[in-house]
């Protein structure tokens, strides 16, 4: 247990230190702003472009680990759908709230995943996480953009805008770019793939400092039954419903462990943006972020020592 902790220290560790340095101003908020352009527009998708093309897909079974994904997806967003009369009649939730409570419950921080994988299971280890990568990305904006709008106070839904919000996401599109290379075996010029090797490697370091810089320690401390279930939701559930799907379908060894992994990390803070665009409950959504990712660090070792135990590790 205690080498589990250590090896996901690094990791948490530069979340905290994004945090005191958003905390004690010694990086302004309006420069914040800038970075998590700069990662969103330009760093996350070089990384995502070259750990795709640079990823031997076939080391691994893509049918089985994508059918995993799809399923852990579907079964989280039907059962959240499924759960809003409850949410609203029980738990009084308004639709911003609830409209947060599902992105918080569905998404994830997949660069803490990718860090974590690096960190276990070293350059193997991309080829299941990229995967994760193309399955969830698109599918997870698809979900959660239509939420908010089917449920928006101030937005009128239309699958034109639904597709045109998904459309814009670089962090797709350099899963689409990286992934027609790799499956055509087109040819890129070397210094091609070192310059997006170079940009993906300040990714994340600066994404992790970044999401620190973007919990609440204030909103975190207000309490509200809604950050509970949603750190159940996301904590607890989701790694269960991961898990089902991959014994269901036969994945074992070290991409099992690494769909727990991705399953067991916190929720995406690209959601708190959508809440703020999209009529969701923004401060909801940093107070449950900040929430999620301290108890991670406690939950994320446990589930990973679990699945090692699973599959003899």
């Amino acid at each position: 247990m205690l080498g589990v902790f250590e090896s996901i220290l690094p990791v948490f560790a530069i979340i905290v230190l994004g945090f005191l340095l958003r905390r004690f101003n010694f990086v302004e908020a309006s420069k914040w702003q800038v970075v998590d352009e700069l990662c969103f527009w330009i760093l996350f998708p070089s990384l995502l472009a070259s750990t795709l093309i640079n990823t031997d897909l076939s080391t691994i079974e893509f049918d089985k680990i994508l059918m995993v994904l799809m399923g852990m997806i579907i079964t989280i967003s039907a059962l959240m759908l499924a759960l809003y009369p409850f949410f609203r009649n029980v738990m009084q939730l308004r639709r911003p709230q609830y409209t947060t409570l599902f992105q918080t419950v569905t998404r994830w921080h997949g660069f803490i995943a990718m860090a974590l994988v690096l960190k276990f299971f070293g350059e193997p280890g991309l080829a299941v996480i990229a995967v994760a990568f193309v399955a969830l990305v698109p599918a997870l904006q698809l979900v959660n953009v239509t939420v908010l709008s089917v449920f928006s106070e101030e937005y009128k839904f239309s699958y034109f805008n639904v597709l045109k919000q998904i459309s814009r996401n670089p962090i797709l599109w350099g899963c689409v770019v990286g992934m027609v290379v790799n499956f055509a075996n087109i040819p890129v010029w070397d210094p091609v793939l070192t310059f997006l090797d170079l940009l993906g490697r300040a990714a994340l370091g600066i994404s992790l400092l970044a999401l620190g810089a973007g919990l609440s320690l204030r909103a975190a401390l207000k309490p509200s039954p809604v950050v509970g279930v949603a750190v159940v939701g996301k904590l607890i559930l989701v790694p269960l419903i991961m898990f089902g799907f991959a014994v269901l379908f036969g994945v074992t060894g070290d991409a099992l462990v690494i769909l727990m992994i991705s399953a067991g990390v916190p929720t995406a803070m690209n959601g708190y943006v959508l809440a703020k665009k999209m009529g969701g409950d923004a401060e909801l959504y940093a107070s449950i972020a900040t929430v999620q990712t301290a108890v991670s660090f406690f939950t994320l070792p446990l589930i990973i020592l679990l699945a090692r135990w699973w599959v003899g590790a």
